[in-house]
């Protein structure tokens, strides 16, 4: 069988794993590539089909994957759906609830990537509990320094390019595995901390499932180094927790792992989970107090 060609709009930080795991996946090839800048697409010239208008790649690849910045997510989805193709787009979604309303009403093939959820520490965890006493809590801990993960990608810190800060950009990801463990939940209460900027640097958010389980999530894009993890406490009394980074020596290295698995998800049909983190970010936003 022929391979998906695949065309990824954006080269920015995150593209890079991406295209690690296309390259890695046998039934796929990378077929298109584009951005805006020259200088990025220069490393593809002469190999693969470049781009500066995504519009203009459509015609060449089965798929798209869409990593640019967060209020671009919209368009460039809606543009590929119009042309038939699966998307896999980088969470979040959207820039906001609205624009992922609008993306899911157009129908077609739309899958929000949500990278932790195939850690493979996580899915350790969650298999460890598929025999257990029911879930008493839940707490999701994402914290990093922001300003070290982002490289040259400066829009990040930019609300309006983002959606927000670190409850519009890792919200998402801590959102989903919440609900991967607990189904459907609620944003009972929220403390948002923001910079000079208006930018949100830390949040405590509480959440509560359909059965009246508590889950908390903590984001801190101020954090010295890196803490991502998951604490569960069993009906039992005990509590099991999974370390995204453990095993993983290097900065950013489970996401080579983890991005092969959203790959292998997307080509899979696995059914897609952005419009509710999309919309957990927004209930949190209107949360109140907001500290600043």
């Amino acid at each position: 069988m022929r391979p998906v060609r695949l065309g990824v709009a954006g080269l920015g930080v995150i593209s890079k794993y991406y295209l690690a795991a296309i390259s890695a996946h046998p039934g796929t090839e990378l077929a298109a590539v584009c951005d805006l800048r020259p200088e990025a697409l220069a490393p593809f010239a002469g190999g693969v089909a470049c781009f500066t208008d995504h519009t203009a790649m459509l015609d060449r690849v089965d798929a798209v994957v869409v990593t640019t910045p967060n209020d671009t997510h919209e368009q460039l989805c809606r543009d590929a759906l119009a042309a038939g193709l699966p998307v896999c787009v980088e969470k979040p979604l959207a820039i906001d609830v609205e624009a992922g309303r609008r993306l899911n009403r157009l129908g077609g093939r739309l899958f929000t990537a949500f990278h932790r959820r195939y850690n493979r520490n996580v899915l350790a965890l969650r298999e460890s509990l598929v025999e257990s006493p029911r879930i008493n809590g839940l707490r999701v801990r994402y914290l990093e320094k922001i300003e070290e993960h982002v490289g040259d990608d400066a829009w990040y810190l930019d609300i309006d390019r983002c959606g927000g800060g670190c409850v519009a950009d890792n919200g998402p990801n801590a959102f989903d595995l919440v609900r991967m463990l607990l189904g459907e939940v609620s944003v009972e209460d929220a403390v948002v901390t923001r910079d000079a900027a208006g930018v949100d640097r830390l949040a405590v958010v509480r959440l509560r499932a359909a059965d009246g389980t508590p889950a908390r999530v903590e984001l801190d894009w101020s954090h010295p180094g890196e803490t991502k993890d998951l604490a569960v406490e069993l009906a039992d009394g005990t509590m099991h927790t999974a370390d995204l980074l453990d095993g993983f020596t290097g900065f950013k290295n489970s996401l080579w792992h983890e991005y092969e698995g959203v790959l292998a998800a997307f080509l899979g049909g696995a059914p897609d989970h952005g419009l509710p983190a999309l919309e957990l970010v927004a209930a949190t936003y209107r949360r109140e107090p907001v500290l600043r």
